[in-house]
C-alpha cells in the first residue's frame, strides 16, 4: 500500500464508499446549494464591476445644441416686416392697422445733405477752355443731376407758403463767400462768378455743404461802362458770343444752370437771346433771371427752347443796412402767402447774408418753407405749360 510520500499530489487513490440512495439525494441537494451561493457571488460581482480593482468614471455630457443656421434675406425681410420697417422707414400704425406717421432716421452731417458729386463724368465734355457741362447720353440733364433734391426738405404742410432765395456774387472774395458758405441754410443756392481765382474749390465747398449752385453769367450792359469785365456775352456777334459762354462755363463744375449779371442790352435782343437759350437747352441747364430788367425776352425765349426758368420777385438788397434788408425779406414772405411761391435775390454782401440766415431760422416757425431755387424752377416750369 503506498504512503503518503509516494502518493500523486492531490489523489486520493482509495475508493470511496458506496453513499447509497439517501447519499444521492443529499448530494443533490447540497450541489444546489452550492450553485445559489456561486450564483449570488456572480450577481455580485456583476453589481461590483470593478472587484476592488481601481476604476475611472467618465461622465458622458448631452451634445451641445447645433448654432441657429445664419439670417438670410428672406429672414431679414419677415424681421423688418415684424419692426414695421418697410423699404427702409419705419412706419407708425395705429391699432387700427393704418399708418399714422413715418419715423426716418437721417445721418447728421452738421446740416449739410449730400448733393450728387460733381462733376459727373456722363455730363461732362472737354473743350479748349476746359470741361463744359452737357446733356448725359442717357438723357441726363445737369439741370436735374446737380440740384439739391425736395427730398432732403424736412416734411411741411401741402399748400404751406415756399420761399427760395438765391444769393450771388459768390467767389469774388473770398472770405465772404466762405461766410455765406458758412452762415447760410444749405437750402439757400448759390450763384458764382466766372472771375474768382478760388472760384472752383469754393463752388465745390458750396456744394459739399449742401447748397446747390447756379454760375453768375455777365452780359452785355445798358451802359457800357457798367461792364464787368472780360468774357461778357455781347451783342451784334453770335460766335463771340458762344465763344465767352463756353469760356465762363469751363471754370468750375456742378451747376444747375445760369443767372445773368447785368444784361439789360443782351437780354432785351431777341437773336442774343434766342441763341442764349438754345445752348442751355442742348446742354441741360436752367436759366434764372435775377430781374432787373423790365425789358427782358429771357422768359419767352426759355419757354420756345424748353429750358426751366424762373425769375426773381424782389431784390433783397437793393437798399443798403440791415433794417432796409429785413422789410424787404418780411415783403418776400408776404409774397410767397400771397402767390404760394416767392424768389428773392441778393447780390452776397456779408449784410445781407446775416440777415438771410436769421430770417431762415424764423421760416418754420411761421409755416413758410425755404426751398431751393431748382424747387421754384421746377414749379414755374409747370405753371408755364399749364400743369399746376
Amino acid at each position: 500500500m503506498l504512503d503518503d510520500l509516494d502518493r500523486p499530489l492531490g489523489q486520493d487513490l482509495r475508493q470511496p464508499p458506496d453513499p447509497g440512495p439517501g447519499g444521492w439525494r443529499l448530494g443533490a441537494l447540497a450541489l444546489g446549494l452550492f450553485g445559489a451561493v456561486i450564483g449570488g457571488l456572480f450577481l455580485f460581482s456583476v453589481k461590483d464591476r470593478g472587484g476592488g480593482e481601481p476604476e475611472a468614471v467618465a461622465v458622458i455630457q448631452p451634445a451641445p445644441p447645433a448654432p441657429p443656421p445664419a439670417p438670410t434675406p428672406a429672414d431679414h425681410k419677415d424681421a423688418a416686416a415684424q419692426e414695421g420697417i418697410e423699404n427702409g422707414v419705419r412706419v407708425v400704425r395705429g391699432d387700427s392697422g393704418v399708418a399714422q406717421g413715418f419715423v426716418i432716421h437721417v445721418p447728421d452731417a452738421g446740416g449739410a445733405m449730400a448733393l450728387t458729386p460733381a462733376p459727373d463724368q456722363r455730363l461732362i465734355e472737354k473743350s479748349r477752355f476746359g470741361f463744359l457741362p452737357r446733356r448725359g447720353q442717357d438723357g441726363a440733364a445737369p439741370a436735374q443731376v446737380y440740384a439739391r433734391p425736395l427730398a432732403l426738405q424736412p416734411a411741411f404742410k401741402p399748400g404751406a407758403p415756399r420761399v427760395a432765395i438765391l444769393v450771388a456774387g459768390m467767389g469774388l472774395d473770398s472770405a465772404a463767400t466762405d461766410e455765406a458758405i458758412r452762415r447760410l441754410p444749405p437750402e439757400v443756392s448759390l450763384a458764382f462768378a466766372p472771375y474768382g481765382a478760388e472760384a472752383g474749390r469754393q463752388a465745390a465747398e458750396a456744394r459739399a455743404a449742401g447748397h446747390e449752385i447756379l454760375l453768375q453769367t455777365p452780359m452785355e450792359p445798358l451802359n457800357p461802362a457798367d461792364s464787368p469785365g472780360p468774357h461778357v456775352l455781347r451783342v451784334g456777334d453770335a460766335a463771340a458770343a458762344l465763344n465767352d459762354l463756353h469760356w465762363q462755363m469751363s471754370r468750375f463744375s456742378g451747376y444747375i444752370g445760369v443767372v445773368n449779371f447785368l444784361g439789360g442790352r443782351f437780354t432785351a435782343d431777341e437773336a442774343a437771346t434766342q441763341a442764349l437759350m438754345k445752348e442751355l437747352a442742348s446742354r441741360g441747364l436752367d436759366y434764372v433771371d435775377d430781374g432787373s430788367s423790365p425789358q427782358s425776352l429771357a422768359g419767352e425765349a426759355a419757354l420756345a427752347h424748353g429750358v426751366g426758368f424762373a425769375k426773381a420777385d424782389l431784390r433783397l438788397d437793393a437798399a443798403r443796412g440791415e433794417a432796409a434788408i429785413g422789410t424787404a425779406l418780411q415783403r418776400l414772405e408776404s409774397l410767397a402767402r400771397q402767390n404760394g411761391v416767392a424768389i428773392g435775390y441778393a447780390a452776397g454782401l456779408p449784410e445781407a447774408s446775416e440777415r438771410i440766415a436769421r430770417f431762415a431760422a424764423d421760416l418754420k416757425r411761421d409755416g413758410v418753407v425755404l426751398i431751393p431755387v431748382s424747387a421754384a424752377i421746377r414749379g414755374e416750369s409747370l405753371a408755364r405749360n399749364g400743369k399746376r
